[in-house]
């Protein structure tokens, strides 16, 4: 596998991932920022490819220990080279489907970028990117449940998807015994419809759904400061 050499976090974190196929974006990073992590927490990704969301939620949190799962060995493997070239050796990657996967575990945490791709939809001819993205019917839901099997009570599950999946993925949580969730809208500018949306639901807890302040991506020049605070610096999105 080809890979380019890349960093992340303004150059915080190194980042090694393939030449071709999914490249990461903004997902990722956003989605690691929103995790209430604290020092120690166990965390689970799963979907994690060249685990761009465990390194930025390791850079941002000190001590934590994390699990990435990835269905493609030699991506999982890309992870685990990411992980020690950083220095985060409390991070490991595992080769395996989230899909067929129990856990042995009780996560503090669990976070992912599932597919979300309409099937029925022009498919990418790069089959890495063609498996980070499109989703069958009902793989969402059983993404999430294996999610929330595998936190402890009130552990997070946080996921980020488009708007147009919003009711489909309030669906799945509330199936997985999810409650107060809050749904965070991710602007691309001001008084521009959000593209992207974090859902975070707590297992077992017991409150309903909070539409929360969101952020504003960009501006005429740039990120904005809210959002450069996260994409750059490494804040938390609270």
């Amino acid at each position: 596998m080809k890979l380019t050499a890349g960093t992340l976090l303004d150059g915080r974190v190194r980042y090694d991932q393939p030449a071709e196929g999914y490249r990461t974006g903004l997902e990722p990073v956003l989605l690691a920022a929103s995790v209430p992590a604290r020092r120690g927490d166990l965390i689970l990704e799963a979907g994690c490819g060249a685990g761009a969301g465990l390194l930025c939620l390791a850079a941002r949190v000190p001590e934590v220990t994390g699990l990435g799962l990835e269905r493609d060995a030699a991506l999982a493997a890309v992870a685990a080279q990411n992980f020690a070239a950083n220095g985060f050796t409390g991070l490991r990657a595992e080769a395996a489907d989230v899909t067929a996967w129990r856990s042995a575990a009780s996560f503090d945490h669990a976070l992912a970028n599932p597919p979300w791709h309409d099937p029925a939809g022009t498919a990418s001819p790069v089959p890495l990117r063609r498996a980070a993205k499109q989703a069958q019917p009902g793989l969402l839901a059983v993404w999430v449940e294996r999610l929330a099997r595998a936190v402890r009570p009130r552990g997070t599950v946080s996921l980020i998807l488009p708007g147009s999946a919003l009711v489909e993925a309030l669906a799945a949580l509330s199936a997985a015994k999810c409650g107060d969730i809050a749904v965070i809208p991710l602007w691309p500018r001001a008084n521009r419809p959000a593209k992207l949306l974090i859902l975070q639901g707590k297992f077992l807890g017991r409150g309903g759904v909070r539409l929360v302040p969101g952020l504003v991506l960009h501006q005429d020049k740039g990120f904005t400061p809210a959002a450069d605070a996260v994409l750059r610096a490494g804040g938390r999105l609270t």
